[in-house]
């Protein structure tokens, strides 16, 4: 290919994936499959390494991030972030249209209604129709400068569609995270072993000011856009400004209306207090806006808020009801997880019967003892909690809750860590509940993917005796399913052979799917392309380990730990017996070599490639990545804007500082 015709192709391709972007994560009408848009993305990945002057600066790879932001810039915003003021009675809406309607005099006005989006503001900069900056809320005269992030979020358009949008102007929204990435983040958190997100809200805030923008890539986030501002805008009114947005490409949402009276608002602020549980986002009230401009100047502001505008909050539903006893989980780690078991009370339309406690310092916190009377919220939580308690109605006999010592399952005492929240049950390999949910963990679809094989099925051939832990899978015939209850000759086949097929699945997924605790997905990739193989995992030391990329102390130490028992080694065996992949494939291999031989690099600045990309140059030729600067650095790649103190620490240790073209050419000599 010339470079003309690659040229011509990264535009196409870029140009068509970002159509296929926008009627994916805006109209939600998805056009061609995701494996689809992934051979096409993998194409124009390549073909932008290939002639990386050729990139544009909008491009659609953009969207799975690689840059690491170090420190997050603070900005001024061009115009303040102001807050608005809140209400959570007619009353005070009443008192509110009252004050418009003294100001405007005899003027006619509308109302424009918004859900109120409970996630992260954020202000972001377009000039002559291209995505320039993105920077958060912060105090309302300046935020964090979250570009290279925001970048990554599907729904943010890069380049504006159409024309009549403005030269230079900014657009104002919320970023938040659905609900259902919210719960699927959770699942492999849990999976992990990991502790789980908070609610949609924190996390979303913690996800926009992570510095590997590839992290924040998978959260898959999304973005509404509801505000307009710049210089001589070509509007008269707010609705106007939004319907013109949305022609541009971006996602305003479609919840929002136009009403000609305070009647119109709170009909819109009813309909919506019933509606609001079913979309796949939080939402906490809604905003009020005058939708004439012109209005709005008249209105003007106060020194916090517009006058023109007002934010009602639903009140978050809180019910009373008895805890008639707490009990405890555990989980496929050992987690101890409390659970309080209520007298059932209807919440949020739901029938709610147990609550989370969390953890022994929560329920020493709440004070909260079987039999009182507590309050339960759902608010931004998924999960109900109990907030409080009525101490007017304790039984005055009521004892204090003593935490268990002993796993309610197996009887073995619990322990826990100085810096951990949780008690675990050490019994790894003789606690049932552990047993069988690592079972069902290593025959999920992003571990072992036996479709055929569900937590029910896995949970029954445990209670018969046929299974007692992940190898025992592979020695399961079909003769010994039949006689099952529910187990016809087609299910039973179905389950031979989906055990049959997985022993295909690469290394790294098989390292996931043993279920060690702290190995989640991203680290059993890091750890199989930094080790090769199972047997290298299995004797290394902990300063091995610390040495393959973002492998910390923590992971370190549980991997050591696991793989120090006997009994774990030997199930390593076992599969590797039964023919699952234990090592890179050769194809794997085959792309990576040793002439960097171990050596430690640290990579720091701008370059022509991200520097995600020279890192896993660096790793695919035998290479190490290290932080920082030390005696054990071999060499430091230099890019624009690199910081002084690398250099000025490098320079004093005497070790060599290279450019991008130094290091390329270091791997084709292989010195």
């Amino acid at each position: 290919m010339t470079r003309e015709q690659a040229k011509a192709r990264i535009e196409k391709l870029s140009e068509e994936l970002e159509q296929h972007n926008y009627k994916y994560y805006v109209l939600a009408e998805p056009s061609i499959s995701d494996y689809e848009f992934d051979i096409l993305l993998k194409e124009l990945e390549a073909l932008e390494k290939e002639y990386p002057e050729l990139r544009q600066v909008d491009s659609p790879a953009l969207r799975v991030g690689g840059q690491i932001t170090k420190e997050f810039q603070t900005v001024k915003h061009r115009y303040p972030m102001l807050s608005l003021s809140n209400t959570y009675s007619e009353e005070e809406l009443d008192e509110f249209d009252e004050r418009v309607k003294k100001l405007l005099g005899d003027e006619p006005y509308e109302y424009v209604c918004e859900l109120k989006y409970d996630g992260v503001a954020i202000g972001m900069h377009y000039k002559d129709g291209l995505f320039v900056q993105a920077v958060t809320r912060g105090d309302g005269v300046q935020g964090d400068d979250i570009t290279t992030n925001a970048k990554t979020i599907r729904s943010v358009p890069l380049r504006l569609k159409k024309k009549g949008w403005p030269a230079d102007f900014e657009i104002r929204g919320e970023v938040f995270m659905p609900r259902s990435e919210f719960d699927r983040i959770n699942k492999e958190k849990e999976d992990a072993g990991e502790a789980l997100l908070a609610n949609p809200r924190n996390s979303t805030a913690g996800t926009l000011k992570m510095q590997d923008s590839a992290v924040v890539a998978t959260r898959r986030l999304d973005c509404f856009l509801y505000f307009v501002l710049g210089e001589n805008l070509p509007f008269k009114t707010h609705y106007e400004s939004l319907e013109a947005a949305r022609s541009w490409g971006f996602k305003v949402p479609s919840y929002t209306e136009l009403v000609s009276g305070i009647a119109g608002v709170k009909k819109f602020i009813e309909k919506w207090d019933a509606k609001r549980r079913t979309l796949d986002f939080e939402t906490d009230g809604v905003v009020i806006k005058v939708n004439s401009y012109a209005q709005q100047q008249t209105l003007g502001f106060t020194a916090k808020s517009p006058r023109w505008a007002i934010a009602f909050k639903y009140k978050t539903e809180r019910v009373v009801t008895k805890l008639l006893s707490i009990t405890y989980q555990v989980g496929r780690t050992g987690a101890i997880t409390p659970v309080a078991n209520l007298q059932p009370v209807l919440l949020a339309g739901t029938t709610v019967k147990r609550a989370s406690l969390h953890n022994a310092d929560i329920i020493e916190k709440l004070n909260v003892r079987e039999g009182d009377t507590v309050y339960v919220e759902k608010g931004g939580e998924i999960i109900p909690k109990i907030i409080g308690v009525d101490m007017s109605k304790r039984d005055l006999l009521c004892q204090p809750h003593k935490y268990i010592t002993q796993c309610p399952e197996c009887g073995t005492e619990l322990v826990r860590d100085e810096d951990e929240a949780l008690h675990y049950c050490p019994n790894v390999d003789g606690c049932p509940p552990q047993i069988v949910g690592r079972i069902i963990h290593f025959t999920s679809r992003r571990a072992m993917n036996i479709e055929s094989l569900g937590g029910e099925t896995v949970d029954q051939f445990f209670r018969a005796g046929l299974i007692k832990n992940i190898a025992d899978l592979y020695d399961l015939e079909k003769e010994q399913l039949l006689p099952l209850e529910r187990m016809a000759e087609k299910s039973a086949s179905n389950i031979i052979e989906g055990i049959a097929q997985s022993k295909k699945v690469p290394f790294e997924r098989v390292l996931f799917a043993l279920g060690i605790r702290h190995i989640g997905e991203t680290t059993a990739k890091k750890l199989a392309l930094g080790m090769k193989n199972i047997d290298a995992i299995m004797s290394a030391s902990k300063e091995q380990l610390l040495e393959v990329p973002e492998i910390g102390e923590i992971i370190a130490d549980s991997l050591i730990e696991f793989f120090g028992d006997k009994r774990h080694r030997d199930l390593v065996n076992r599969l590797r017996e039964a023919g699952l992949q234990f090592e890179l494939s050769e194809e794997q291999l085959a792309s990576q070599s040793d002439k960097l031989g171990g050596r430690s690099f640290v990579v720091s600045g701008v370059f022509s490639r991200s520097r995600d990309e020279i890192k896993a140059l660096i790793e695919k030729n035998g290479g190490k990545n290290t932080g920082s600067v030390s005696g054990k650095t071999a060499y430091l790649v230099a890019g624009d804007n690199m910081g002084p103190e690398k250099r000025t620490k490098a320079e004093k240790l005497g070790i060599p500082i290279i450019s991008e073209d130094d290091l390329l050419k270091l791997i084709e000599s292989g010195v």
